[in-house]
């Protein structure tokens, strides 16, 4: 039988949670074992399972905090949904190979995610709007070059 809205909106809020929190283990939970982990962009390009998702998750949380995530429109069919929502919080670190200075940084995602029967996410596909980023994070280099 497939999931209910309300099913996968709980199980993609309980994932953001997670992520708001860096609560890594707790993110990795919410993925099935086998979990296709596509970060469209990400240098390892798709990953599969938990653990090879790890090390994204790690990054993350080491370069972006204070984030929040604020779905603006969710799309659904059967045993998937399409959430659009925009970022918000600090680029800490080097978030996405960029110097973040710990500025404010806002950027649209877009996630594709399909869920088992289960209710895990069975595949995470996440497109990050780069523009909007690098127009916030400019680089020194770049400035400089110009």
């Amino acid at each position: 039988m497939p999931l209910t809205h309300e099913e996968m909106d709980r199980k993609l809020d309980e994932h953001f949670g997670f992520e708001a929190h860096d609560d890594v283990a707790g993110v990795l939970a919410t993925l099935a074992p086998t979990v296709e982990h596509d970060i469209v962009g990400w240098p390892t390009g798709p990953t599969r399972g938990r653990d090879a998702a790890r090390p994204f998750y790690e990054a993350l949380f080491a370069d972006l905090t204070d984030g929040k995530v604020k779905s603006l429109r969710r799309l659904y069919g059967h045993n998937f949904m399409v959430d659009d929502s925009l970022w918000s919080g600090r680029a800490s670190g080097r978030p996405f190979g960029l110097d973040g200075h710990g500025r404010p940084l806002r950027f649209r995602l877009l996630h594709v995610v399909e869920f088992s029967d289960a209710g895990q996410i069975n595949r995470e596909n996440v497109w990050i709007d780069m523009a909007a980023v690098l127009q916030q994070l400019p680089q020194a280099e770049a400035t400089a070059a110009a």
